[in-house]
């Protein structure tokens, strides 16, 4: 029996502790969502909720060496201006529009990248080292793992943004109706837009976060339409664009407020009903296959399996 290899361990130790620590920091995003809402609703959490507090600590711990640990080595990078300015703001840009904001993100996602691009590399090439693989296979290998560093944060980052764009879509319409009361109430476009951010933190978190930062830039600009423009800009959503544009011609040419935002919601959640039932019209479609595969066969050896059955006996015979 041939002894286990180290890279086979240490890979196969990377794998496991990945999966457990998107496990993790899953399970603990859920708890953290459910003491906010415990809190907002001014009651005290359960100690002891969930785990007990040395394993909460233990893994709050670990999280925080592993953010210390990215943080330092993408300042690092960012303090000698190893990248472009021209890539420096595409990915701040892709992190805005994922809801991450703020140069502690930044050096986060830079510091991913360049601990993924030289650990992966040693450790195929540490892999290909003690399975005695050709030569190729020495350089494709740590190639791999390079390339695989290289996109793995961008494959997260972008599945990250498509995840707070649907949370857009889907909370913008409830925003929406609030912003008809608020306003049908008598309040300004910056106190309407603030109330809902404060009123939406903690069932409608993405649409929140964007306008909370819109009420800020409303108090800090002079000019109301450049803090509505970025408002559209920085999500990429089409819907919040949408949203912009309507506030800005509102304010513009000084038509009913109430009456766009009205409209505008009762246009998202039809198009919203619209991509619900285009989803489920494709369900007969994807169900084909795993019919044919699955269900099929079993139906047939139910009706033709004791026909055979006699047939073979009969030719037996």
């Amino acid at each position: 029996m041939m002894p286990v290899s180290l890279p086979l361990v240490l890979g196969g130790g990377v794998v496991v502790v990945a999966l457990g620590s998107g496990i993790a920091f899953s399970l603990l995003r859920h708890e953290q969502r459910l003491e906010a809402r415990i809190r907002g609703l001014h009651l005290k959490p359960q100690a002891g909720f969930g785990s007990t507090a040395p394993e909460a600590a233990g893994r709050e711990g670990l999280r925080q060496n592993v953010v210390r640990l990215l943080s330092n080595v993408g300042q690092w990078v960012l303090r000698r201006r190893m990248l472009s300015p021209g890539m420096l703001e595409g990915f701040e840009k892709s992190l805005t529009s994922a809801g991450v904001r703020g140069t502690a993100a930044l050096r986060l996602f830079v510091g991913a990248k360049i601990v993924a691009l030289l650990v992966l590399p040693g450790l195929m090439w540490l892999l290909a080292e003690e399975l005695h693989a050709r030569p190729l296979w020495h350089l494709l290998l740590p190639a791999g793992g390079a390339m695989l560093g290289l996109l793995a944060p961008d494959f997260v980052l972008n599945r990250m943004r498509d995840r707070h764009a649907k949370r857009l879509n889907q909370e913008l319409p409830d925003a929406l109706d609030m912003m008809v009361i608020c306003t049908q109430a008598g309040l300004g476009l910056g106190p309407t837009i603030l109330r809902v951010a404060e009123e939406l933190v903690h069932s409608h978190k993405a649409v929140a976060v964007e306008f909370a930062q819109t009420a800020d830039e409303l108090q800090i600009m002079t000019d109301a339409q450049v803090a509505l423009v970025h408002l559209g800009q920085r999500s990429g959503v089409e819907s919040v664009r949408r949203l912009a544009t309507t506030l800005v011609q509102s304010a513009q040419y000084g038509t009913p407020l109430s009456d766009a935002l009205r409209t505008l919601s009762a246009e998202l959640r039809t198009e919203l009903i619209t991509r619900f039932e285009a989803r489920a019209a494709r369900l007969p479609v994807l169900l084909t296959m795993p019919m044919v595969l699955f269900i099929l066969p079993c139906l047939f050896m139910i009706v033709g399996g004791p026909a055979i059955i006699e047939v073979m006996h009969a030719l037996k015979h």
